[in-house]
């Protein structure tokens, strides 16, 4: 398994990618869409970079798409 989504600097704005927010994390249920801003202030997160989307929606990424 890749750990891509857990480090900051392959995270950018306007990057699709997969996330899961805070309350979906018990079932896995991903959400897709266009970063807008990243959330995470360290450089690695083990359980994905935090971002919010261009929707409003805030989540960890765990699958980068593009």
């Amino acid at each position: 398994m890749s750990a891509e989504h857990t480090l900051r600097n392959n995270i950018k704005p306007g990057l699709m990618v997969e996330i899961v927010e805070k309350q979906n994390q018990r079932s896995g249920q991903r959400t897709t869409g266009e970063v807008q801003n990243i959330l995470t202030p360290g450089q690695i997160h083990p359980r994905g970079i935090k971002v919010r989307l261009t929707t409003g929606q805030v989540g960890r990424v765990q699958k980068i798409l593009s």
